[in-house]
């Protein structure tokens, strides 16, 4: 009998913590199209100059582009950000504003806008230090791993945000969100619904 309530007490506790684990909340899923994209205000930088970048004022012209990346100056951020670069003339020729955000300082960002192997002046890039923009967004934040240093050699200091980009449109709705690829197949990605955007018929 004692055997009995032994493995009565064992089954509960193992369906407890199965209990415990099934009600514990999801992490949160990032916007998928249709979805009402929250409008943000951030310190920004352009060219190595602080600015104030609003989301609300931003789209008025069209649709704009929100695109998340973990820091400056890692790898995959570099090729992503002068990739965007490369090819503001065409995401302009479409109508649409390109805006980056990360976890970075505004100071890190300083830097990042202006040097010409990366932003190279083309298009702002915001601080999200407490990640608030990219959580309103369900974008995964990870935590940054202390002593980590940037391709300068500089250490990071910051947690990352996940790589995913918002087309934004004029409507304040998702009209695509692109993630899970590589840095500059997130660009081309990007700016093929960008110009597709552009295309739909009025009223659409």
């Amino acid at each position: 009998m004692r055997n009995a309530n032994r493995l009565g007490v064992l089954v509960l506790v193992v369906v407890g913590g199965l209990t415990a684990g099934l009600v514990r909340p999801a992490a949160a899923a990032a916007l998928e199209p249709g979805a009402a994209a929250p409008d943000f205000t951030a310190q920004a930088s352009l060219a190595g100059k602080e600015m104030s970048f609003s989301l609300a004022d931003a789209r008025k012209s069209g649709p704009v582009v929100v695109y998340f990346y973990p820091s400056a100056f890692t790898g995959g951020c570099n090729a992503q950000a002068h990739a965007f670069a490369e090819n503001m003339d065409k995401f302009t020729a479409a109508g649409a504003k390109v805006i980056g955000v990360s976890l970075d300082s505004i100071a890190r960002l300083n830097d990042f806008s202006k040097d010409p192997n990366y932003c190279a002046g083309k298009l702002p890039v915001a601080s999200d230090a407490e990640g608030k923009i990219a959580k309103s967004y369900g974008v995964d934040i990870t935590p940054g791993e202390p002593g980590s240093k940037d391709s300068r050699g500089q250490e990071i200091g910051h947690d990352f945000a996940k790589r995913i980009t918002f087309v934004v449109g004029q409507d304040g709705k998702v009209a695509a969100t692109i993630g899970g690829v590589k840095p500059t197949d997130n660009v081309d990605q990007t700016l093929a619904a960008v110009q597709k955007l552009g295309k739909a018929p009025a009223g659409r």
